[in-house]
């Protein structure tokens, strides 16, 4: 989220890593901006550090999965609210060789002692407020971040995942500079922060946010990381990190003196080393649609998101010619997305069966659902889900619409050889469940309040409870579009549930409406979950909300801002564009290798 200033280019000089503040020089070096093009490899991250490490294990040889992983690692240090080695995500990797995309599953899972009433208050009954379970031991899954880097770099990678955490340590441990996107972040949880003394003493020094332009500084996180780097992942799932990561959920290290009142008591979780133990990634294989000729992958359950993308855009190809108006194609995007929601909210979890998945992703199931959609006025939200028993337009009887999740980091990256990955990873909320590891460094997940709390399609199944060892649902979307059988372009996003509306949007922008992969990205966005209102950044109801208010579509409170995107597309030539936001979230990184021939 923070372009590269003159403190940080000295930070990663001291490391090694070569930046510069032109747009190139003589020594290849290349500024890191929110778009970048050119060739031998590119980068794209909510960070310019990140961006710059990875960007350095390119220029060294290294390869996609390699700048991928030190770009992570990196990010658990610069982005320690949003992700890092207490939570998990979604890797999809395209291998240029095989020209096959691959995926790991690498989120986190509930206790084996949980069942569907985790977050229902024993006492009255009645599911807990989100902070009540958020702020607390119960909302923690076993990580899966760190077991994803092995995997990755062992399948795929060129070099050993000790030393790819090295840079990231050296950041942890020399500093960076405090923007004032961290500094905010810190402050909306201040309140949460200073109920725990490891959390308070790295993010409150002195009882308040870090100044904007100050170091942050993270030793523990650098120790952590070359613990790891020494003695490998079991230290973690099997060792020392792993005892004091489950002594901090079991007995959260609460402060005596806490600098602001709680309205809820900080209650212990059931993780056990047992559970850390005996976590194990899963890697199903990627969901696939077609789409105006293009070939979409992304990423399959627990993850909600390959598949709401993929229906949405194959409604929209059912419904709408490539002829239709600017207004029509946006008009389709909303109702398209509304549709899929539905029927991800009532169909998809953890345990969705493949079969119902494929259903789902049919051109079948897209006219079934496409057959709604009128072209001169919207549906009444909320929409209900599809019945996939049945075949026509008729809806299922029962059904609800449900939101879950709040931040995550994405990074984009793609070497010389034609490899990929697309990555998402997060601890959840923005801060997690806001409890640092003492000794450790690194914040823990609330990713089990991914779960729904209660039952959330009336007297249907609900595919989201809690369960023993089981996945939450995520909503993270990690794409990747191939033209031909090749690379054509690859994104993603954090932002929760809006993560998948601002996929599906930037595609649509680019596909369908023409912008070029950083316009697509810059677009004014807006959201429709299967709400009764949109949700939309400002300029978006600006420009767009008279013309679609006009077809019936109706507008909730404005949001500053959706999604924090970053995305590569393949130019001819082995070229790349190298996109990130230039504004939201603070503004992201992207560089590439040469920025010429």
């Amino acid at each position: 989220m923070r372009f590269l200033s003159a403190l940080t280019a000295l930070s990663l000089t001291t490391l090694g890593i070569a930046v510069a503040s032109s747009p190139a020089t003589a020594g290849g070096s290349t500024a890191l901006g929110p778009t970048a093009t050119g060739y031998g490899g590119a980068v794209a991250t909510v960070d310019a550090t990140a961006t710059a490490v990875g960007l350095d294990v390119l220029r060294r040889g290294g390869n996609a999965v390699d700048a991928a992983i030190a770009a992570a690692a990196t990010l658990g240090v610069t982005e320690p609210f949003s992700a890092g080695i207490g939570g998990g995500g979604f890797f999809v990797h395209y291998d240029a060789r095989s020209r096959t995309v691959s995926t790991i599953d690498g989120r986190e899972t509930a206790p084996a002692t949980a069942t569907d009433k985790l977050f229902i208050d024993p006492v009255d009954g009645l599911p807990y407020d989100f902070n009540e379970a958020r702020v607390s031991g119960l909302s923690v899954g076993a990580p899966g971040t760190l077991a994803t880097w092995e995997s990755a770099a062992r399948k795929w990678g060129t070099r050993s995942l000790s030393s790819l955490l090295q840079p990231a340590a050296g950041v942890a441990e020399r500093g960076f500079p405090v923007d004032a996107t961290f500094r905010q972040q810190v402050t909306d949880n201040a309140a949460a922060f200073s109920q725990f003394t490891s959390t308070r003493a790295l993010y409150l020094p002195g009882g308040a946010p870090p100044a904007v332009g100050s170091t942050q500084r993270n030793p523990d996180l650098a120790a952590t990381y070359r613990l790891i780097a020494k003695r490998g992942t079991g230290v973690f799932y099997r060792g020392a990190i792993g005892d004091d990561l489950i002594r901090t959920v079991q007995h959260p290290p609460v402060a005596s003196d806490p600098a602001s009142a709680w309205a809820y008591p900080i209650r212990p979780g059931a993780l056990t080393k047992s559970d850390l133990a005996g976590y194990r990634l899963r890697h199903p294989a990627p969901t696939r649609s077609d789409y105006r000729g293009l070939t979409v992958y992304g990423m399959n359950t627990p993850s909600s998101g390959g598949v709401a993308v993929g229906e949405a855009l194959n409604i929209i190809e059912k419904g709408l010619p490539t002829s239709a108006s600017a207004t029509e194609k946006l008009h389709y995007y909303l109702e398209a997305s509304a549709l899929a929601f539905a029927d991800r909210n009532r169909y998809v979890g953890a345990n969705t069966p493949q079969p119902v998945v494929k259903r789902l992703l049919s051109d079948r199931w897209a006219a079934q659902r496409a057959c709604t959609v009128d072209r001169t006025r919207a549906l009444t939200k909320p929409v209900q889900p599809g019945d996939i028993t049945a075949t026509g337009c008729t809806p299922a009887a029962v059904g609800g619409p449900v939101e879950q999740g709040q931040s995550t980091t994405n990074l984009t990256v793609a070497d010389r050889w034609g490899n990929i990955v697309e990555y998402t990873f997060t601890i959840e909320a923005t801060g997690g469940n806001t409890m640092v590891v003492p000794g450790r460094g690194f914040v823990l997940n609330n990713e089990l309040t991914d779960f729904n709390f209660a039952p959330t399609q009336g007297t249907a199944p609900d595919p989201n409870l809690p369960g023993p060892g089981k996945r939450p649902r995520s909503s993270m979307s990690p794409t990747i579009v191939l033209k031909d059988g090749k690379p054509f372009l690859a994104l993603g996003s954090p932002g929760g549930a809006t993560i998948i509306t601002t996929v599906l949007q930037t595609l649509v922008n680019r596909i369908d409406l023409g912008m070029t992969l950083p316009q697509a990205m810059a677009a004014p966005r807006g959201s429709q979950r299967n709400t009764a209102g949109i949700q939309a950044e400002p300029a978006f109801h600006a420009q767009y909300g008279p013309a679609l208010t006009a077809l019936g579509h109706t507008f909730g409170p404005d949001v500053a801002e959706l999604g924090a995107a970053t995305a590569i597309e393949f130019t001819r030539g082995g070229g790349f564009i190298a996109s990130a936001e230039p504004v939201r979230r603070g503004g992201g990184a992207a560089a590439v290798v040469r920025p010429a021939r």
